[in-house]
């Protein structure tokens, strides 16, 4: 027999840590190669883990709703064989390696005495809590700057280092964007609702859990204003109808309105880089790429944004390929958590309810969001020089919010303007 470790495996440049939502295996259950073992999620995106060998799971080092990092082993299963496979060791090496694996885990999850608490302590946090004598409301009164106000590594030795001198004071980490707004904070100012016998009350999933506290932070962070221009889009309808069966022959792509909308984004971004940025406190950082966000729905009915990168260097065709690859493995549920990493500005299709235009909320730390309202045939003054006249046009409203912190009215509006004067010039004779 031999012993293989189960390490939480690379998800993306960009992704560090992952949260154990479900274990679908037991303890001495039997595990085929490639069978799933367990479901993890980052911060947006929900994944499975693999066994990357045939055997059976003798051992489960972390539990359900315990952050681990990538890298590190979360489950021990053995397999047939003398030698271990988690590396080139000998089987007894890698035996001894395993041990101390395991003690290490169990001496992090050992009980402390910090069971009474309603917040989540990872067991790290725990164990450096009970080693330096910290009580449980010691350990509470510590802010937390990780997910959902989570005390981190970081913020627990920190603590530590100025224990007796002060009182407890959250680390500052400069990261891209705070991931939740504090859950505690928002419902401690929320109204009291009234409930009866016949409503029915059941508890958000986790991605709408999260999406609450997106929307709640970009609020609070954000100076929201917003920018409305209406757009005719005649040519660029009558254009698509006539070459999108052609293209779906030839690309085996259905060619949609986004492509084209997400292509005038980018190049409106190139000509205002002033909207292509992000603010970390007092400071601006300037984006080299336009990594374009674009909502796009989940099969539970939630929304998410994955990113197309460098959007701007792609032609129509590979604008087209990139909508429909992610759109089509977001319904699917198969993004991996680098898909929805460093989006720069986000497009959101509010037309595809049927909504004319909205006011979108800015998807942290960008500075901007664009909505797509619904195309409609309306009545419009057609300008001759023979005089004006009223005929049937299709048009749409585009919503630009905007981050008024850093993004004054003339910026917001002319880019969204730009974004106008893309489309309205579109050539009915373009090739693809």
């Amino acid at each position: 027999m031999a012993k293989f470790e189960l390490k939480l495996p690379k998800m993306g440049e960009s992704v560090a840590e992952a949260t154990i939502t479900n274990w679908l295996k037991n303890v001495g259950d039997h595990i085929e190669a490639d069978e799933t073992v367990l479901e993890i999620a980052t911060d947006k995106v929900d994944s499975e883990v693999p066994s990357e060998v045939e055997g059976t799971l003798v051992e489960i080092l972390f539990q359900v709703d315990d952050v681990v990092q990538v890298g590190q082993t979360i489950a021990i299963i053995e397999t047939e064989g003398g030698e271990a496979v988690s590396a080139p060791e000998t089987a007894v090496q890698a035996t001894k390696a395993v041990e101390q694996v395991i003690e290490t885990a169990q001496k992090a999850v050992a009980p402390v005495d910090f069971s009474e608490s309603d917040k989540f302590f990872s067991p790290l946090v725990k164990n450096i809590a009970k080693e330096e004598g910290i009580s449980l409301s010691e350990l509470e009164a510590i802010n937390g700057t990780g997910k959902e106000g989570r005390v981190t590594k970081n913020d627990i030795l920190e603590y530590v280092k100025n224990r007796g001198s002060q009182s407890p004071q959250p680390t500052i980490v400069k990261t891209e964007a705070p991931k939740t707004a504090p859950a505690v904070q928002t419902a401690s100012k929320a109204a009291p609702v009234s409930v009866n016998g016949a409503d029915e009350i059941v508890e958000m999933d986790r991605m709408r859990k999260l999406i609450s506290g997106y929307m709640v932070q970009s609020v609070q962070t954000s100076a929201h204003v917003q920018s409305f221009i209406e757009v005719d889009v005649t040519n660029i309808v009558k254009w698509r109808n006539k070459v999108k069966n052609t293209f779906e022959k030839r690309e085996g792509e259905k060619l949609t309105f986004t492509p084209i909308f997400m292509e005038a984004v980018a190049k409106a971004l190139k000509d205002f880089p002033g909207m292509n940025i992000s603010v970390d406190g007092d400071y601006i950082i300037k984006k080299k790429n336009i990594n374009l966000g674009m909502a796009a729905a989940l099969p539970n009915g939630n929304l998410i944004v994955p990113v197309i990168k460098n959007a701007d260097q792609l032609n129509l065709v590979g604008m087209a390929k990139a909508v429909n690859d992610l759109g089509n493995r977001a319904k699917a549920g198969k993004l991996k958590p680098d898909d929805t990493q460093g989006g720069t500005y986000t497009v959101t299709n509010v037309g595809t309810f049927g909504s004319v235009f909205g006011t979108p909320i800015i998807n942290q730390p960008q500075v901007g969001i664009l909505a797509l309202g619904a195309i409609r045939k309306v009545p419009a003054v057609i300008e001759t020089p023979e005089g004006d006249f009223i005929g049937i046009r299709q048009k749409m409203f585009l919503s630009h919010s905007y981050d008024h912190r850093v993004v004054d009215g003339a910026l917001g509006g002319q880019f969204v303007k730009r974004v106008a004067d893309i489309l309205e010039a579109w050539d009915v004779n373009r090739e693809i």
